[in-house]
């Protein structure tokens, strides 16, 4: 992690005793607007003893596009920093933040109170992209034989709500499954995945999920392969020290209406799915979700592994080194009742 990116522009006013030993570390919002929810601020512990992370009362900083802010922590979550360690902590912007004019717009961007507005080859965009965000991994893997490609698009919008407050949020993902094996290279399917649902934050380190999604292969009714899901998912994240953690991700769903041709597709899928994720920021990270039905003896399980590019040559982009490995029932949902073992190597540009 490049703190002293991440501190650029920070300047402190206030500090506590017990975080005298702690250097506030800020990684810079790109507005007032993307401050609204929420700020990752790092306490790095220059000490000798381990100490309860408590940040400044009052920081004062700069957004990414010349923005002044003052921010005050978010939480009153009680967390230590061992010796050389540091914790992450959440600020927000101070009730009376008195937003200063900018000093200078950000590139390519004509910034305004709402909507931002882009300019490319194609023209001009706008619209209020500091909703957007990655939902699933955005990735292009390949394999071998008739593993073929993997490619999947995913992304959410956040229509109400703030990031640190309950949301509601659409997201969307379409992967698309490449026989670059065959004569012309088909795509032989593809999966579409909307879905809305409400996020709550319960703490700190909690969000629960509720909400609808629709899994589809897009044919029509001779061969329709789809799913109607209500669900509820809780994400609980474990900060596990020198920047690695850990996020649990139990997720549990009744299905409704129909589904095309796979009237038994309970048996594959089955109710529940936990996914586990274990990394390190700038770092090495391996994700890995199981899902299945206990009656039946039938589920799947698939595995990411990745690795910063930047990380090993300074300069690249973030993009990542990305692995998949799939075995199981229903990698694509055309193959909702057939087993298959694959592994693919690729790029991925969110993990």
């Amino acid at each position: 992690m490049h703190f002293a990116f991440l501190a650029a522009g920070a300047a402190i006013l206030a500090a506590s005793p017990a975080a005298a030993q702690l250097r506030p570390l800020v990684e810079p919002p790109a507005s007032v607007d993307a401050a609204r929810d929420g700020v990752d601020v790092f306490l790095v512990n220059d000490g000798g003893a381990t100490v309860s992370a408590e940040g400044p009362a009052t920081i004062e900083t700069r957004a990414a596009d010349g923005t002044r802010l003052s921010l005050s922590p978010a939480s009153a979550e009680q967390v230590t920093v061992r010796p050389g360690a540091f914790a992450k902590v959440r600020y927000r912007l101070s009730s009376d933040v008195a937003v200063a004019p900018k000093i200078q717009p950000a590139p390519a961007a004509k910034a305004s109170a709402g909507e931002t507005v882009l300019a490319d080859s194609s023209g001009g965009s706008g619209g209020f992209l500091d909703r957007l965000r990655p939902h699933e991994p955005i990735y292009g893997a390949f394999g071998a034989g008739d593993a073929g490609g993997k490619l999947q698009v995913s992304f959410a919008f956040r229509g109400l709500g703030r990031a640190d407050g309950p949301n509601l949020v659409f997201a969307y993902t379409q992967t698309m499954f490449w026989a670059v094996d065959k004569p012309s290279g088909p795509f032989r399917a593809t999966n579409y995945s909307p879905e809305l649902y409400a996020d709550m934050p319960l703490d700190q380190a909690t969000t629960l999920g509720l909400g609808y999604r629709h899994d589809s292969n897009g044919l029509g009714t001779a061969g329709s392969v789809d799913m109607n899901r209500i669900f509820a998912r809780l994400s609980r994240r474990f900060d596990m020290g020198d920047g690695w953690r850990l996020d649990l991700t139990p997720q549990a769903w009744f299905y409704f209406g129909e589904h095309g041709i796979a009237s038994d597709m309970d048996r594959y899928r089955g109710f529940t799915s936990l996914t586990a994720a274990i990394g390190q920021q700038d770092g090495l990270k391996l994700q890995v979700m199981g899902r299945g039905n206990p009656g039946t003896g039938k589920g799947a399980a698939e595995a990411f592994l990745s690795y910063p590019l930047a990380a090993v040559w300074n300069g690249l982009p973030h993009i990542y080194l990305f692995g998949q490995a799939f075995t199981g029932y229903g990698e694509a949902l055309t193959d909702y009742n057939r087993q298959t073992s694959r592994a693919r190597l690729g790029i991925a540009f969110t993990r």
